[in-house]
């Protein structure tokens, strides 16, 4: 979706700023805000299912998105983890009154963002974008609960099974492949053949040695022969 910052006029732009700064210094409880420097007009959050909810112990990322004529339109509401919910359609949207009849500028961010929490606790099945949910809320709650339980442990948690819904970090996920050039990756003798090599160079150099002292005792025994020899003529 486009950004809306060229088409807010100044005031309204300084006022949404405000607001941001305060909700990010400020979150309300269970919502974290990830405000982006360049779109103040598209707001990032990350909001932890209640507790006693099929969503409990979840994390659902929702972005907010401020349209032109903000703040006399309200705001729309995403969600961008996949969440089984009466009032969240396939592809997200929100279906909430806050974001509709019931909108006033004065209200602001703040309640927009506590209005939609508190959705996932009491859901509205007579204003419901996933029909499916709607009806088992009223008709099969404990199927409801299971199919909503099983999207958010699928989608909302983190660890084996299931991927968290608060905004990855940078380091997570596959890493750049290393240069072949990384001395980390490059081909060495490994740990075991590092001693056999020094113990075959040990056993070599003694064999050495060995074959060094065999050859000086027969060098030895030649010169006296010799000597022997000499001595015997002179005699003659």
């Amino acid at each position: 979706m486009n950004s809306n910052v060229e088409n807010l006029p100044p005031h309204v732009l300084r006022l949404v700023y405000k607001e941001v700064s305060a909700l990010a210094a400020d979150p309300p409880e269970g919502i974290k805000i990830y405000p982006s420097e360049e779109d103040i007009t598209e707001l990032h959050t990350a909001i932890e299912g209640p507790e006693g909810t099929p969503f409990a112990g979840g994390i659902f990322r929702m972005r907010l998105v401020l349209g032109k004529d903000f703040p006399a339109v309200p705001p729309k509401g995403y969600f961008l983890t996949k969440i089984f919910h009466p009032n969240v359609g396939h592809k997200g949207e929100i279906c909430v009154n806050v974001l509709k009849r019931d909108w006033k500028a004065e209200l602001g961010l703040r309640h927009v963002l506590l209005t939609i929490k508190c959705l996932l606790i009491h859901p509205n099945p007579e204003s419901a974008l996933n029909e499916e949910a709607g009806r088992l809320l009223l008709e099969d709650y404990a199927e409801y609960e299971s199919r909503a339980r099983l999207l958010t442990e699928i989608h909302a948690m983190g660890g084996p099974g299931g991927t968290s819904g608060a905004p990855q970090d940078p380091n997570d996920g596959p890493q750049p492949k290393k240069h072949a050039g990384d001395p980390t990756k490059r081909a060495g003798p490994s740990a075991a053949a590092v001693p056999a090599a020094l113990g075959n160079g040990a056993s070599g150099a003694s064999t050495t040695t060995s074959n060094s002292s065999n050859s000086s005792s027969t060098n030895n025994v030649a010169g006296k022969k010799k000597a022997d020899k000499k001595r015997a003529l002179r005699r003659l």
